[in-house]
């Protein structure tokens, strides 16, 4: 096992958990751990990517911040897998819709991942990899949203190495039936896969790309939930 702390991680080896939800904004991560956590206890605060852990219903659970993009997500969960021996990663986020079969606050199970970055590329593979979440994850993931009665569709998302783009391609990807867009799910599958370990991105619409819709901060604030509820069910 290699040494921790990490350069991006202050906890001891032994201080997070075997499974991990993980969330682009770290006071997201806060707000899991006062929500879903009990006898929770802080375990990073460098650059602050807040990470805590604490018991959910029986089970150890650690809860932590990735920031924004592909970059970012692959270095903390590289750590997570490969210094930490964490076993499972779920990341909750949020996606703009690409589909009319897809609301505001309705929840996307990235079975799939396409993406427009050369994350890949570091592996040399001699073809063009398909990043892909774990099945038994997404089965229990599906399951949970049946008994709960949440809107959900499972499929392939794009994830962009973009946010502000001048070119945008969109109507590609939905004429390939990509259900929404975000921006970290690639680098999750693929170090999960690389580390021989575990990954699932759950993703709440937050914007509509085709009709403009947007939620408010309000809506934000109450449907992201249901995402995490999932994930806490799942792991």
């Amino acid at each position: 096992m290699a040494k921790t702390p990490t350069p991006h991680i202050g906890a001891q080896y032994g201080e997070i958990a075997d499974s991990v939800i993980m969330a682009g904004d770290p006071l997201r991560a806060k707000f899991m751990a006062e929500n879903f956590l009990t006898d929770c206890q802080q375990f990073n605060n460098v650059r602050g990517m807040l990470g805590f852990t604490g018991m959910h219903n029986g089970k150890r659970v650690s809860v932590m911040g990735h920031g924004m993009g592909i970059p970012s997500i692959g270095i903390y969960t590289y750590e997570l897998f490969n210094f930490y021996d964490v076993q499972t990663i779920i990341r909750v986020g949020s996606a703009g819709s690409l589909t009319t079969d897809l609301k505001l606050g309705d929840l996307v199970l990235a079975m799939g991942a396409c993406t427009n970055s050369n994350y890949a590329a570091q592996f040399e593979l001699p073809g063009t990899y398909a990043p892909i979440a774990d099945f038994r994850l997404i089965r229990h993931a599906a399951d949970v949203c049946d008994e709960r009665g949440y809107n959900y569709r499972v499929g392939n998302v794009f994830s962009s190495d973009v946010f502000y783009n001048e070119n945008s391609h969109n109507d590609k990807w939905i004429n390939m039936g990509v259900l929404a867009v975000e921006m970290e799910a690639p680098a999750l599958y693929m170090n999960a896969a690389r580390a021989g370990r575990h990954a699932l991105t759950i993703c709440t619409i937050s914007d509509h790309i085709i009709t403009g819709e947007e939620t408010t901060a309000e809506e934000r604030q109450t449907s992201f939930t249901r995402m995490m509820d999932v994930a806490f069910s799942v792991i």
